[in-house]
């Protein structure tokens, strides 16, 4: 199979769109699983945490091994642990038995999510992948832009069980598409490391100061969003007065300016660093997170004025996540399964933490929400700039600005 970068962002993003239905295909069925395992809609939402939580544990475990065994063992055996687990969630009638189904749900999740950001590095460096990262972006913005929507029709359809019948289908179409149209991308010569060596290598990611510098930048950006996810449902269903009907409408306007800032991050890689674009982007994050603060302060909160800020720092994250990724696994291709899940582990958990900190506090308001988007944003900007700021500014100049795609004929 001849790899070309459409036809690695394609797969890519198929595989990566996982996670994005995973997490909102059943938002807008929270109460009713909610009164189906008889808790409350603030604690049924702890189920996010709990995903992302495992989420965070399979990166970490099934990145070193994707970098020992090979990219396809683990994607595969990651979707078929997924598959298993979203039927099972479907028989549960507790909260218990959710957060625990939901945790090993993501920990095969985890396992097929680590290696999008291996395989794209595996094929490309520098400016190039994060072209493709943003290009595999704009593709997988169609999951959190469709999942409310399928969720809610599904909902419609049958009940809430059916949105995780769907999941477990989809893990099966992944399973095929990937098992007979992705090549092994992992060079065959490439040492494995052993168990030592993988601690040292997730030390060594742990002590380069500008590689936690776009972890940090990473982290914060989605720590921020998924304080927004986890209060949507309440926000938006309960505080708001939104049907389940118009819930993916409004919430599916935040994928539509992603999807915008991934193009015009492809655009403006052209005269640009990656890391002068995650600047811009941190930058505007701390702006939209500022203004809900004040809009909450103020009294003057509504559908009309949240939407509009909580539009603007999600859609910032196309400036963010590809240029922090891409410039983090530039330091460290040798090892880029285990790099990318330490960033993925500490970005899931961070965005666990937010959940939870949202879900904790079962308040008739908007502040949980807001001020945990306002100190993760406050954190990524300080962040980047203490650890990284000395490559904040600085054009790529390495030989990543050329294309190094890797064509290979795989058997």
């Amino acid at each position: 199979m001849t790899l070309n970068s459409r036809r690695v962002a394609l797969l890519v993003a198929a595989n990566t769109a996982l996670a994005p239905f995973a997490i909102d295909a059943y938002l807008p069925a929270m109460a009713a699983l909610a009164d189906s395992v008889g808790a409350s809609i603030h604690h049924t939402e702890m189920s996010l945490s709990a995903f992302l939580a495992g989420f965070a544990l399979g990166q970490l475990l099934f990145g070193p091994l994707s970098d020992r065994v090979g990219r396809k063992p683990v994607l595969l055996g990651g979707l078929v642990a997924f598959m298993v687990t979203s039927l099972a969630i479907t028989t549960v009638d507790t909260l218990p038995e959710l957060l625990a189904w939901r945790f090993l749900q993501a920990l095969g999740g985890g396992a097929c999510v680590v290696n999008s950001a291996a395989i794209v590095r595996d094929c490309f460096q520098g400016r190039e992948a994060a072209k493709v990262m943003s290009t595999m972006a704009m593709i997988m913005m169609l999951a959190p832009l469709a999942a409310p929507a399928v969720g809610s029709g599904l909902l419609y359809l049958a009940d809430w069980w059916l949105i995780f019948v769907f999941l477990a289908v989809y893990a099966a179409f992944l399973f095929w598409l990937m098992g007979t149209q992705l090549p092994e991308t992992r060079a065959a010569d490439r040492p494995s490391a052993s168990f030592g060596q993988v601690l040292s290598n997730y030390a060594s990611v742990l002590r380069h100061r500008e590689g936690m510098g776009y972890i940090c930048a990473a982290s914060m950006s989605f720590a921020g969003l998924f304080a927004f996810i986890t209060a949507s449902p309440f926000l938006y269903l309960d505080h708001f007065g939104l049907s389940p009907a118009l819930y993916p409408v409004v919430f599916g306007a935040n994928v539509v300016t992603m999807a915008a800032s991934n193009r015009l991050n492809i655009r403006l890689l052209r005269r640009r660093s990656p890391q002068q674009n995650l600047r811009l982007g941190l930058g505007i994050q701390l702006v939209a997170t500022s203004g809900l603060v004040l809009m909450v302060a103020t009294g003057l909160a509504s559908l009309w004025t949240l939407v509009p800020l909580v539009m603007l720092f999600a859609g910032t994250i196309g400036l963010v996540a590809p240029n922090a990724i891409s410039s983090l696994l530039d330091h460290f291709h040798h090892m880029s399964a285990t790099a990318a899940a330490l960033q993925g582990t500490l970005q899931f958990s961070s965005g666990a933490l937010a959940g939870m900190l949202v879900g904790a506090f079962e308040v008739d308001s908007a502040w949980p929400m807001v001020l945990t988007m306002l100190v993760a944003a406050t954190l990524g900007n300080i962040g980047f700039r203490v650890l990284a700021g000395r490559a904040g500014g600085t054009p790529l100049n390495r030989s990543g600005d050329e294309m190094t795609e890797v064509s290979r004929n795989v058997s």
